[in-house]
C-alpha cells in the first residue's frame, strides 16, 4: 500500500505531474531556500557598515540571533501547517512572510526595526528550510529522494559561499540595504515558478486543527534556550542569573509543551511520529552531527587565521575544501542510498572516517601545513556529508504521508537547534582557554596564538561525532519504499 503512494504523485488529484513540472517545482523550492540559507550568512561582513549606518552597534548581534531564534522555532509548525492545509499555501506564506521581513529590514531606520525586520524574516526563512525537504519527499519516494540530497548540501555551500562575498560587495560598494532588496525579485520569481505545478499537490491530512497553544509554548521554549546559548560566554557569563535565569524559563516552557503532548486531543507533533524509534534516532543524530559540524565550521576559519597565519579573506578561501567534501559526501551516499539494503551503513562510515580525520587534525593541529590541513577538512566534509541523506531519508520513510510535514519540521528544528548548541559548545571551549570568540577579530598581530585551544576544539567535535554515531547504530532500518524497476541493492548483508 506504501509503495502504491509513492509511486504516484497525484492519484488523489487525477492530475499527475509531468517530469518538467517536477523539475520545476523543486527548482522553485531550492531558489526560496537558496534566500533563506543566504540570509543566515550574507549580514556578518556587512555589520560594521550596518552599525555605522543605524548606530547602537551593541545590538548588532541580534541581527544574527534575532533571525536565527524565529527560524530554528517555526520549523516544527510549518511541517503540521502543510500537513493540514496542504504546500502551496503554506510554501507562499513562507515566501511571502520572509519577503515582507526583508523588506522592512531593507527600509529599517534604525537598529531597533532592523532586528524585527530579521525576526519577521527567520519566521519565513525557517518555513523555507522544512518546507523545501517536504515537497520534494511528495514528489518522490524514498528509494530516489536520497539523490535529490547534493542539490540541498549545493544550495547550502552556495549560500556559504556566496552570502558573505555578496554581503561584503553590497556594503563596500553599494549600500547594504541592497542585502535585503535582492530578496524581493527572487522571491517573487520563485512563486512565479512553483505557482501552477504546486496546485496539483493533493492535502495529506485534511479536517485537522492547528494546536495553537502548542505551538505558543514550543516557539518560546526554543527562543528563550537559544537566547540562552547566545548569551552564554558572550554577554553575560554561564553561570550568570541572567544565563541560568533564562535557561530555567525556557526548562519551565518545555515542560508545559511536554505536557501539552501528552494532553492535547489534536497535539502539535503527533506522538506516534515522536514515539518512532527511526524517528526519534535519527533526529537526534541529526542534532549531535549537525552540532558537531557546525561548530567546526565555524571555529575552523579562527584557526587558520590566527595559527596558520591566514587573512579573513584566505582563510575564507581555505573553507572551500570543506564545504565542497560535505557536497561530495552527500552526492556520494545520495546515489549510494538505494543500491544499498543497510544503507545506514553509508552514514556509520562516513561518522567514523570524520572521526579519525578529526583526531588526526588534532594531534598535527601545531605542526601542519596549509595543505595538510585542506587534505583533512576535504576528508572531514566527506565523512560528514553522508549522513545528511541517510538521516533525511529514513525518518521520512518511517511516516507516512499525512504526517511528512511533522516529521520533517522536526529534523529541520533539531537540526537548527545542533548548528546553535555546536556553536555555543565549541564557544565555550574557546572561551575556557582564553581564546576570544568567532567573530571577535582573533588574529594577533605579529604572532601565532596557543594550538592548545584548537586542540580541544577539534577533540570536542570528534567526541560529538561518536555520541552522533552511537544514535546511528541505535536507528532502526526500514526498507526504502520506491518503484518496482529502481536498481536492486548491491548490498544484502
Amino acid at each position: 500500500m506504501d509503495q502504491a503512494v509513492d509511486n504516484q504523485t497525484m492519484v488523489e488529484t487525477g492530475a499527475p505531474l509531468t517530469e518538467s513540472e517536477k523539475n520545476a517545482i523543486i527548482g522553485g523550492v531550492l531558489l526560496s531556500m537558496l534566500l533563506a540559507a543566504l540570509d543566515q550568512t550574507i549580514v556578518a561582513p556587512a555589520m560594521p557598515t550596518i552599525g555605522h549606518a543605524l548606530g547602537n552597534a551593541q545590538y548588532l548581534p541580534w541581527i544574527v540571533t534575532g533571525y536565527l531564534l524565529t527560524a530554528t522555532a517555526v520549523a516544527p509548525l510549518y511541517g503540521k501547517i502543510s500537513d493540514v492545509y496542504g504546500r502551496r499555501p503554506t510554501v507562499y506564506a513562507a515566501i511571502l512572510i520572509f519577503l515582507a521581513g526583508s523588506l522592512v529590514s531593507a527600509m529599517a531606520p534604525n537598529m531597533f526595526v532592523l532586528v524585527v525586520g530579521r525576526a519577521i524574516q527567520g519566521a519565513g526563512g525557517g518555513g523555507l528550510f522544512a518546507l523545501t525537504q517536504t515537497v520534494v519527499g511528495d514528489l518522490v519516494p524514498p528509494r530516489e529522494r536520497a539523490r535529490y540530497a547534493a542539490w540541498f548540501s549545493g544550495t547550502w555551500a552556495v549560500a556559504s559561499i556566496a552570502g558573505p562575498l555578496l554581503g561584503g560587495t553590497f556594503a563596500e560598494h553599494l549600500h547594504w540595504s541592497l542585502i535585503f532588496w535582492i530578496n524581493i525579485p527572487l522571491g517573487f520569481l520563485a512563486m512565479a515558478i512553483i505557482n501552477k505545478p504546486l496546485k496539483k499537490l493533493p492535502i495529506a491530512a485534511k479536517h485537522h486543527r492547528i494546536d495553537g497553544l502548542g505551538a505558543l509554548l514550543l516557539i518560546i521554549a526554543t527562543a528563550l534556550l537559544l537566547l540562552a546559548l547566545n548569551w552564554g560566554g558572550s554577554a553575560y557569563p554561564w553561570i550568570s542569573l541572567e544565563v541560568i535565569g533564562v535557561l530555567c524559563g525556557s526548562a519551565i516552557f518545555w515542560g508545559a509543551f511536554a505536557l501539552r503532548l501528552m494532553r492535547a486531543a489534536e497535539p502539535l507533533i503527533s506522538l506516534e511520529v515522536l514515539g518512532n524509534p527511526i524517528v526519534l534516532a535519527g533526529t537526534l543524530s541529526m542534532f549531535l552531527l549537525q552540532a558537531a559540524s557546525v561548530g567546526m565550521a565555524v571555529y575552523l576559519p579562527v584557526y587558520l587565521q590566527s595559527v596558520l597565519g591566514l587573512s579573513a579573506a584566505e582563510s575564507g578561501t581555505a573553507m572551500l575544501g570543506l564545504l565542497l567534501g560535505t557536497v561530495g559526501g552527500a552526492t556520494f551516499s545520495g546515489r549510494m542510498i538505494p543500491r544499498f539494503t543497510h544503507y545506514k551503513r553509508i552514514a556509520m562510515v562516513g561518522v567514523v572516517f570524520s572521526m579519525l580525520c578529526l583526531c588526526l587534525l588534532a594531534f598535527v593541529a601545531g605542526h601542519a601545513s596549509l595543505l595538510e590541513v585542506e587534505v583533512l577538512t576535504i576528508c572531514i566534509g566527506l565523512g560528514t556529508g553522508t549522513t545528511f541523506p541517510v538521516t533525511t531519508v529514513s525518518v521520512q520513510n518511517a511516516v507516512d504521508r499525512m504526517h511528512l510535514g511533522v516529521a520533517t519540521g522536526v529534523l529541520t528544528f533539531l537540526r537548527s537547534l545542533g548548528s546553535a548548541l555546536g556553536v555555543a559548545m565549541l564557544g565555550a571551549v574557546a572561551l575556557g582557554y582564553g581564546l576570544p570568540l568567532a567573530g571577535e577579530g582573533v588574529r594577533i598581530a605579529g604572532h601565532s596564538a596557543s594550538v592548545e585551544p584548537f586542540v580541544m576544539i577539534f577533540v570536542v567535535a570528534a567526541a560529538t561525532l561518536l555520541l552522533g554515531l552511537v544514535t546511528l547504530m541505535l536507528m532502526p532500518e526500514k526498507e526504502l519504499r520506491g518503484h518496482a524497476n529502481d536498481a536492486a541493492p548491491i548490498l544484502a548483508e
